[in-house]
C-alpha cells in the first residue's frame, strides 16, 4: 500500500525544518509535500501551475497549516 501524502502549507523555513526533524524523529516516513503559500497549496490540490503534472490521485490525506 503506498503512503498517504501529508501536504504541509508554512511559509516559515524554520518551522518546515522543524516539522521535518519531528517527522524523522517519530519515523513518520509518509511523503511530505511542502506549499510556502496558498497559492502554492491550491496550485498542489488543482494541480494547477508548478504541479500540473501531478497525478489526479496523489492528493494529500493530511492538510497541515
Amino acid at each position: 500500500m503506498k503512503d498517504k501524502i501529508i501536504l504541509l502549507v508554512e511559509d516559515n523555513p524554520s518551522d518546515i525544518g522543524l516539522t521535518k526533524r519531528a517527522f524523522e524523529k517519530h519515523r513518520i516516513t509518509n511523503e511530505l509535500v511542502v506549499a510556502e503559500n496558498g497559492q502554492e497549496a491550491l496550485d498542489y490540490l488543482f494541480g494547477a501551475g508548478a504541479h500540473a503534472g501531478r497525478s489526479v490521485t496523489d492528493l494529500p490525506t493530511v492538510v497541515l497549516l
